[in-house]
C-alpha cells in the first residue's frame, strides 16, 4: 500500500505541474492565442471542442477533463488562454489532478505489474497481449482516416463521366 501512497504522490505532482503549466502556457499566450504560429493549433476541432466545453461548464469540465486522454491538455489551455480565475481553476486542478493521480496509480500501475509478470511468465502471451494491443489501436487510425477521408459520393461531379458513355 504504501507503494500505491509514493506513486499517487508523485503523480498528483507531475499533474500539478504539467496541468498548471500549460494554464499558464495559456495564461501568458493570451489574447495572441487565436493569431500568428497558434492559429493552427487553436482551429482544430479538438480545441474548439474544449473552447466550448469551458465556455459553457467552466471549471468542472476541467475537472473531467483529467479523466480523458489528449482532451485535458487542450482544456487547461484554454482554460489559460480564456483567463479563468485562479478561484475557479485550482479547485478544479486539485480535484481533477488527484482524480488522475489515484487512477493512474492504482489501474495504471497495475496494469503495469500484469504486463511485466505476463512477459516474465509467459512471454508468449505477453507478446501476444502486445501485437494485439497494437493492431487494435492500428484498427483504430485506419477507421478514423477512413471516415474523415472524403468519399468518391461526397465530392461534385461535372457529369462529363457519366455523359462519356
Amino acid at each position: 500500500m504504501d507503494g500505491i501512497a509514493l506513486a499517487a504522490g508523485a503523480l498528483y505532482v507531475i499533474v500539478l505541474l504539467r496541468a498548471g503549466g500549460t494554464f499558464a502556457v495559456g495564461w501568458l499566450a493570451g489574447a495572441g492565442v487565436r493569431r500568428g504560429r497558434f492559429v493552427k493549433l487553436t482551429s482544430s476541432e479538438k480545441f474548439r471542442r474544449a473552447e466550448r466545453a469551458i465556455q459553457r461548464w467552466g471549471a468542472p469540465v476541467v475537472a473531467v477533463s483529467f479523466l480523458t486522454v489528449g482532451f485535458q491538455t487542450a482544456v487547461n489551455f484554454l482554460a489559460g488562454s480564456m483567463r479563468m480565475p485562479l478561484s475557479r481553476y485550482l479547485p478544479a486542478l486539485f480535484v481533477g489532478g488527484a482524480a488522475w493521480a489515484l487512477i493512474y496509480a492504482t489501474a495504471g500501475l497495475g496494469v503495469l505489474e500484469v504486463l511485466g509478470r505476463l512477459f516474465a511468465e509467459r512471454t508468449v502471451f505477453g507478446v501476444s497481449a502486445v501485437a494485439v494491443l497494437l493492431l487494435a489501436v492500428c484498427a483504430v487510425v485506419v477507421h478514423r482516416r477512413r471516415r474523415a477521408a472524403p468519399s468518391s459520393d461526397d465530392t461534385v461531379s461535372d457529369g462529363t463521366a457519366a455523359d462519356a458513355s
